[in-house]
């Protein structure tokens, strides 16, 4: 079964989520915003306190959003490269 198993509030409304399958990458909440629940997420300080909770993550006002759906939405971060120089 798929988990969140780190997450972390950035700027602009998006969080940066590892997931136990390995993928990383950046989950943007803004569309959520202004549906029900989540518009309270508009708060910046209550924003960060997002934790990861069961497979997914929540909120203290049990706003949550499930692993499958942030799987289905990551910005997997691309690898980088090192490049050594050879002397």
């Amino acid at each position: 079964m798929l988990k969140v198993t780190k997450v972390c509030a950035k700027e602009n409304f998006t969080l940066f989520v590892e997931l136990s399958d390995g993928r990383s990458g950046s989950f943007d909440v803004k569309p959520y915003l202004e549906k029900g629940v989540f518009t309270q997420l508009k708060d910046k300080n209550y924003f960060k306190l997002v934790k990861p909770f069961f497979c997914g993550i929540a909120w203290p006002n049990e706003q949550d959003l499930s692993a499958d759906t942030i799987a289905f939405e990551l910005k997997e971060e691309s690898q980088r490269i090192q490049i050594r120089a050879f002397n």
